[in-house]
């Protein structure tokens, strides 16, 4: 006989709620800093033991609740921000699920203190796994504090699977981190084992909360986005190229005051950094999204990180629009390729920030003391990112005039403004890049037959790496048959490589691709493969070049679409400005 069916009672409910809302001390976390952002509070204070495991407490300084709503605070599906299914159709609150503070206290000793700023005392409630055992009056400040212990205490498994205090540790200071720079008007500070990691100003400027939780060195680089059209606004932050990171963890996307995952701008982000990163390398971005609520759906999943827009499509190309053309008015993007999209049946315009407002935003800058040893200085700050910015270079280019080499690596021109190194490597390999992209067609890029066929040897990997590339190899203009055991025949080449250097471009090609990561082997495509034959036919660090030679590669760079950086990524030409040079001269 099969068991019947009955309805849970409200604890067990909720702490299987609890199973999805919080998965670890950082989910905690950052529900409870959400309703503190939710109370409008201007300083939040996020105090953590043992990477949160022990002890968790977010105290702020907002709204505050009163008796009745301290005690339903605690009610499964109680809230303050929505009324009706209705309001879902435009949430404009972190919060509105009614689950966070039931679902954690469910799972742990829970004790919330809050006070209204109308009221001269305030309520003290102790909640242990979900039972409401103390209420009492009690002296404190305006705002509320929640303070979390023995978390995940009554449900083993879930604090089995718990990690080290390092990871805990990270996973919570991230979390805050994205709430931090989602609202840079409100004043964080977070502590752990009573060390204070890091605060933010609260002055409003979103990168000043940047050069606190990611560093001013990375925020030195930042290149500013300012898009706007009808009931869509894009703000925020790119890092330059060379500052690209192994991983995605410095990508932000923030849609109306709420850090969020979404593939599609991911993917947008990166298309328009697609030839300026180094392979398995990715960009660096902060990018704050305004909306009309009714466009997003934030109600996907019980940890709000996942929303739908209405219309991803348009979303995914407003993105890359504005990343490119910020990226192009700073003179290192590419051109875009494809039509363009609109939003709202408007072509979107472009705001963009000059370099002077970017200066004034860093002279706002309270970093911790131990990130910056050296005392901050607004105009020291502000030079510095002035000359870090890259100004467009086709022009100057063509006025250059070359002074030598540097350790056969570096070619040194002076120009109307300063001085300019050149990476020669770089260099001739964007010219060569651009050159077999511009003799690609449809069937693939030029190739030659070779007058005596080449016999290579090659290892297992190679050899399975070739056979599953042989498709893009032939489109790249190689014709590579096998041969027996582990020897290949190469009966064509790529007409643009010249007799004799078939064999170490082909060998250094395939032993690129063969290591690189797993998942980008996957998908290795004609472009990758034309910039391996781009880096490996360049001339080399190391390679001496006469006077002519020289401006001839700086003639040929300035005739590229992009100048600034190799198909990799990597900067071709470093510009340093005579100011500079004053400056440290002290002129």
């Amino acid at each position: 006989m099969s068991p019947a069916v009955e309805i849970l009672d409200d604890l067990t409910a909720s702490r299987i709620a609890a199973g999805e809302v919080v998965e670890r001390p950082a989910s905690a976390v950052k529900e409870l800093v959400e309703n503190a952002i939710d109370a409008g509070a201007r300083h939040i204070t996020v105090t953590l033991q043992d990477g949160g495991k022990s002890r968790i407490e977010v105290a702020d300084d907002g709204h505050g609740m009163d008796h009745d709503d301290a005690i339903l605070s605690i009610q499964r599906h109680a809230t303050s921000k929505i009324r009706s299914a209705e309001d879902l159709g435009a949430v404009v609150t972190l919060g509105f699920r009614g689950e966070a503070l039931p679902s954690i206290a469910s799972v742990s000793t829970m004790t919330i203190t809050s006070r209204t700023g109308e009221s001269d005392s305030g309520w003290r409630l102790v909640i242990v796994g979900g039972t409401l055992e103390t209420v009492e009056s009690i002296g404190c400040r305006p705002g509320t504090s929640v303070t979390v212990e023995r978390l995940f205490y009554n449900t083993p498994a879930r604090l089995k699977f718990l990690k080290t205090t390092g990871t805990e540790l990270s996973r919570a200071t991230e979390a805050v981190g994205l709430l931090a720079v989602a609202h840079p008007e409100i004043a964080f500070s977070i502590l752990h084992n009573g060390n204070e990691l890091w605060t933010t100003p609260g002055s409003g400027e979103l990168l000043n909360a940047l050069a606190c939780v990611w560093g001013r060195e990375m925020a030195k680089s930042a290149i500013p986005v300012d898009y706007r059209v009808f009931d869509l606004e894009i703000r925020g932050f790119i890092g330059a190229p060379d500052v690209s990171r192994a991983g995605r963890t410095h990508q932000v996307f923030i849609v109306n005051g709420r850090p969020i995952r979404n593939r599609a701008l991911t993917h947008a982000l990166e298309q328009a950094f697609r030839e300026l990163t180094p392979e398995a390398r990715y960009p660096v971005a902060c990018l704050s999204i305004r909306i009309d609520p009714t466009q997003v759906d934030v109600n996907v999943h019980p940890s709000k990180l996942e929303i739908k827009f209405a219309n991803e499509r348009d979303m995914h190309a407003a993105i890359t629009q504005a990343v490119s053309h910020a990226l192009r008015e700073f003179g290192i993007a590419p051109r875009l390729t494809g039509p363009t999209r609109s939003w709202g049946g408007s072509t979107l315009t472009q705001h963009t920030p000059t370099p002077e407002a970017v200066s004034a935003a860093f002279a706002l800058f309270h970093p911790m003391a131990d990130a910056l040893p050296e005392p901050t200085s607004s105009p020291q700050l502000a030079d510095e990112v002035s000359s870090s910015v890259i100004e467009p270079l086709v022009e100057q280019l063509k006025g250059f005039t070359v002074l030598g080499q540097v350790r056969n690596t570096y070619i040194v021109a002076a120009t109307d403004t300063g001085v300019a190194f050149i990476d020669q490597h770089v260099a001739h390999e964007r010219v060569l890049y651009e050159r077999f992209m511009a003799a690609r067609t449809e069937r693939g890029i030029p190739s030659q037959r070779l007058v005596v066929p080449l016999t290579m040897s090659f290892g297992l990997a190679e050899r399975g790496l070739i056979h599953r590339l042989e498709p893009e190899l032939r489109k790249a203009g190689w014709e590579i048959d096998g041969f027996g055991g582990d020897t290949l025949i190469v009966r064509a080449a790529p007409a643009l490589i010249r007799q004799g250097d078939h064999e170490a471009i082909l060998r250094d090609m395939i032993d690129d691709l063969a290591h690189q990561s797993v998942a980008r082997r996957l998908v290795v495509d004609r472009d990758q493969v034309t910039i391996a034959h781009a880096c490996r036919m360049a001339v080399k660090a190391g390679d001496r070049l006469n006077v002519e030679e020289m401006n001839g590669l700086l003639d040929q760079l300035a005739a590229t679409r992009n100048p600034h950086f190799c198909p990799h990524g990597r900067p071709a030409v470093v510009l340093v400005p005579f100011g500079d040079l004053d400056r440290r001269f002290r002129r």
